[in-house]
């Protein structure tokens, strides 16, 4: 049956019909479809991780257990996984395990671009690169079959195109594969220093097969065309240059881009007069054929920044420029912002207020450092405000008033080992938990705080201020964040305080389908003296007409913030 698919449901349904039995992730775009589309099928068990680390150990488990696993994650991810990950190459599998892992070159939703290939040459182990959605879907099943005929966990690479294109996949049914008996084989599997060492020989022996595997198999493959020029590439690439060249050029099309062949690419090499290789970001097919003596082009000829496309490839190729429609008009600039009534607004106004230095992470909070609040002072990985709060204020010796601010399930995946150390050490470290009861950013994902599994059934829920006064905070309180003045109240006293504090700003995020929104409010023009000081929150609700605030009723949802601004009562609510 033919279906058209986004690229990240074309990895679940291929996983699924390779007989996968267990799938542990933690969301992260453009990662997260995978691990959605897997939790419609309930036949197998899917589960929202707390981190990448727990998600990839899971997996390992259930392989050793002798099912066929998955777990999936975005690049940043993967170095929160690499700890399992670098070892999981020693041990091998029992039952297939393939790792999913989505780059995302140009940095649409991520701190940095990172070329995950990098981890698959250092971990030694095989990695599969699909080009488009029937690739994901059979690079991924047949994924199963590679990593228990070589005995080593997969690496599936996407990046956001293809994670989030659609193409057409001709999809079948599931295989039913048997979870295998699990047998006991302590040299294999535990991993003390006298058994790695003999496990090293082994990893390197099966990385000379797949190499040889990787000269003839069926995800590499040769197109000929004309002979003048030769392109090597892969992934998204692949269809940029095929749309861009056509047959004008001959193309050697990489699936598996871990380990890179040798002789298919000499044999390839030698056909034609001139060979470039078109990869985004890091010149690692480059290298590989460069190493091999062959005269080669790649990075001389393209950046190593960002994303390609079919304009560049042609322009950088054949030195043609694209035709494109200039417009006239001046596009205002619009800024990424929180929603309207988002529950963080009002405690970033507080803090701004305050003038207090605040050390953000990584969620769609991460927007408070955006004009008009300008709230934050550093932004750099999951979990990394908490522990980087306690650093600052070790070198800053108290001299500036302080915070941090992390999300929920940011504070689950990796900021409660940030507390513990912040509690230990005892600095007067004051942390916000911005707890809006979702994985807000990555499109409303349950985690352990929220009292809900993948599929929406009840389960454990993390009590935040048990959990806060467990590791060793005594100062532990929680505060209404449409509730300015009481925010403003906690920010001065847990700030003063010579103790760690943690502030707890709890309110549901407003796109939830569970928070019914109030009346909105609207502004009386005859009150209004056009101070701008409703203006200070960057509520995209409010704006000004003749100089005075005009608040757009469609987009407002009563949350009373502005309301508590407006030092002339022009501001009230709408009757409805």
């Amino acid at each position: 049956m033919k279906k058209l698919l986004i690229g990240n449901e074309a990895v679940a349904r291929g996983l699924y019909e390779g007989g996968l039995h267990v799938v542990s992730s933690y969301p992260g775009t453009p990662s997260t479809e995978i691990t959605e589309f897997l939790s419609k099928y309930d036949d197998i068990h899917s589960e929202w991780a707390p981190n990448e680390k727990v998600a990839m150990e899971v997996a390992f488990g259930a392989s050793l257990g002798g099912a066929r696993t998955a777990c999936a994650m975005k690049h940043v991810g993967l170095n929160v996984a690499a700890d399992p990950l670098f070892t999981l190459s020693y041990t091998g599998v029992t039952g297939g395990m393939v790792i999913c892992v989505a780059d995302d070159p140009a940095m649409h939703s991520s701190q940095n671009e990172q070329d995950s290939r990098h981890y698959a040459i250092a971990a030694k182990v095989p990695m599969l690169e699909p080009s488009d959605s029937g690739e994901c879907y059979a690079f991924s099943k047949a994924a199963f079959e590679l990593s228990e005929k070589y005995d080593t966990p997969v690496i599936l690479r996407v990046t956001t195109r293809i994670a989030h294109s659609q193409s057409i996949v001709d999809v079948g049914e599931r295989e039913n594969v048997d979870v295998k008996e699990y047998v006991k084989n302590p040299q294999k599997y535990i991993m003390m220093p006298a058994m790695a060492k003999k496990r090293h020989p082994v990893v390197e022996e099966r990385t000379k097969s797949i190499a040889e595997y990787a000269e003839d198999c069926p995800f590499n493959k040769v197109e000929m065309g004309g002979t003048d020029i030769g392109i090597v590439t892969a992934g998204d690439c692949y269809q940029y240059v095929k749309e861009a060249l056509g047959d004008t050029v001959s193309v050697l099309k990489l699936g598996i881009v871990n380990p890179l062949p040798t002789k298919l690419i000499q044999q390839f090499a030698s056909k034609v007069k001139r060979l470039i290789v078109v990869e985004e970001l890091d010149g690692i097919i480059e290298t590989h054929i460069r190493n091999l003596g062959i005269a080669v082009e790649g990075k001389s000829l393209f950046s190593p920044i960002g994303e390609y496309n079919q304009a560049t490839v042609k322009q950088v190729i054949l030195g043609e420029t694209a035709k494109t429609v200039a417009c006239s008009a001046e596009v205002p600039v619009r800024p990424p912002m929180m929603c309207a009534g988002c529950p963080h607004r009002g405690m970033f106004y507080a803090l701004s207020k305050n003038k207090v230095t605040v050390l953000g992470d990584i969620g769609c909070y991460t927007l408070g450092a955006q004009m008009p609040l300008n709230a934050l002072d550093s932004t750099l990985c999951m979990g990394a405000s908490v522990s980087g709060l306690h650093g600052f204020n070790l070198a800053n010796g108290g001299k500036n008033k302080t915070a941090c601010v992390i999300g929920d399930s940011t504070f689950m995946h990796s900021g409660v080992t940030g507390l513990i150390n912040v509690a230990y050490n005892a600095t007067n470290s004051t942390v916000i938990i911005l707890d809006n009861s979702i994985t807000g950013m990555t499109g409303h994902q349950q985690n352990p705080t929220t009292g809900y599994n993948i599929k929406g059934d009840p389960a454990a829920k993390v009590d935040l201020e048990s959990l806060c006064r467990a590791v060793g905070i005594n100062r532990v309180r929680v505060v209404d964040p449409y509730n300015i003045a009481e925010c403003d109240q906690a920010i001065k006293e847990e700030t003063a305080a010579s103790e760690p504090s943690v502030i707890i700003s709890r309110r549901p995020c407003v796109l939830l389908k569970s928070v019914k929104a109030k009346s909105p409010v609207k502004v009386d023009p005859d009150k209004c003296r056009g101070c701008r000081k409703c203006m200070t929150l960057g509520c995209p609700a409010i704006s000004f007409k003749n100089k005075k605030a005009v608040i757009d009723h469609t987009l407002c949802v009563g949350c009373d913030v502005c309301k508590q601004l407006c030092a002339f009562d022009a501001i009230e609510s709408e009757v409805r």
